[in-house]
């Protein structure tokens, strides 16, 4: 999942500090946040070969996008009060072995059912990391230097959305889809060890009050702000979870070149990072609006112009730097619309990402086996163009400091 943090974080208690732990432990966390992201999103690069050898279709192999996303979204509302009381240190060691454990279960899975289940072992890592990652930061770290330890996570989410896919279908036709699989079993071992070694004891009150995310859907502008950003998601991964048997049935590409234009996707996606803090600063309002206009047009021309290589290289070179970035808008949107609710509406937004790439992924899979590429990339240039509309209306109601 590709979730910045650069948003004001208001806890609904401030945690007590931990003793000891500091920048290893935070360092450690990056590497889980780097192994985690890559896992999530590996599938993409690397559906094609699934499909084939464990006679699936595409579609339904990219529902192994979907379960990871469906239960990190029941994960992320659940954790909370499930383990009030449990220390931290010991949450965050168990979410590290499950990764290891969902990682070997993918690589070596016989069927598809193992297959799924790994991938659903993987959501529950996802939902539960997430939605302790920052205040695991504010318990590790000095006041002044929380804002550079999310920065650091935020880096290792960046860079793992970038590599994952072109990795993945780098060492895919090397060492197969199970071999790439299999990378995640030593990178969670050492994450493992790691968080192990440098996290403190991090006690949590069993009398702690939990902040409720739902409560703020009574709320119009939240309303439509988590529906844009639903909309936004789902039409984005309408798409991208299909694009690697577009890029081998319809674009022909080999491995070689499809590698090679998803990572120029990745760059384009790094650079985009950096640039949308100009567009932001100019206005937030249009930024919300055009960009996923934008990504509809793009969709729209990858229908028109997928049998030309170089074409759709450019407009997948434009899908990455506007897709990876404009996350960071929404984030934006919601320290200036929830400031007094962020940890609350930071929660609900990863909720809502999490079900609309769940939901993003699986209807495009039953579009695309049914009606092929087109079906689902048009579907995806509505759910963008719903997302700008919402984005547009959000602005009518939202306060000054929203433009």
């Amino acid at each position: 999942m590709a979730i910045s943090v650069n948003r004001k974080y208001v806890p609904t208690q401030t945690p007590p500090r931990a003793r000891s732990g500091g920048w290893g432990a935070v360092a450690a966390l990056t590497l889980c946040v780097a192994t985690l992201i890559a896992s999530e999103f590996l599938p993409v690069s690397i559906l094609s070969p699934i499909a084939a050898d464990l006679r699936l279709t595409e579609g339904a192999a990219g529902q192994a996008i979907s379960v990871s996303g469906l239960l990190a979204v029941l994960t992320s509302l659940a954790i909370t009060p499930l383990t009030r009381g449990l220390d931290r240190r010991i949450l965050l060691l168990a979410l590290a072995a499950l990764m290891l454990v969902s990682g070997a279960m993918v690589a070596l899975a016989p069927t598809y059912a193992i297959l799924m289940a790994g991938r659903a072992l993987l959501g529950i890592v996802i939902g539960g990391f997430w939605s302790m990652s920052a205040v695991t930061v504010m318990r590790l770290l000095p006041e002044d230097q929380v804002p550079k330890g999310l920065a650091m996570l935020n880096g290792g989410n960046a860079l793992a959305t970038t590599i994952a896919a072109p990795l993945g279908s780098f060492l895919g036709q090397y060492i197969g889809w199970r071999g790439a699989f299999f990378l995640v079993v030593p990178l969670a071992a050492i994450t493992f060890i790691w968080l192990w070694r440098s996290l403190p004891g991090m006690p949590s009150p069993r009398d702690a009050r939990a902040a409720n995310g739902l409560a703020l859907l009574r709320r119009a502008e939240a309303r439509i702000g988590m529906c844009a950003v639903a909309l936004l998601f789902m039409g984005q991964f309408a798409l991208f979870t299909y694009l690697r048997p577009f890029l081998e049935g319809v674009t022909q590409l080999s491995v070689s070149l499809l590698s090679l234009v998803l990572l120029l996707m990745g760059g384009t996606g790094l650079l985009g990072t950096w640039l949308i803090g100009r567009a932001i600063s100019q206005s937030l309002a249009a930024t919300l609006i055009v960009a996923p206009l934008l990504m509809a047009a793009i969709a729209v021309g990858l229908v028109a112009l997928g049998t030309k290589p170089l074409p759709t290289a450019a407009l997948l070179a434009g899908w990455g730097l506007i897709g990876t970035a404009v996350p960071v808008a929404w984030w934006t949107w919601l320290s200036r619309t929830l400031p007094d609710d962020a940890e609350a509406g930071g929660g609900l937004m990863v909720a809502a990402v999490q079900l609309a790439i769940t939901v993003g992924a699986a209807g495009g899979g039953l579009l695309f086996d049914a009606a092929g590429h087109r079906a689902s990339f048009l579907a995806s240039a509505v759910l963008l163009c719903g997302s700008a509309l919402l984005g547009a209306i959000s602005r009518r109601r939202a306060s000054p400091s929203f433009s």
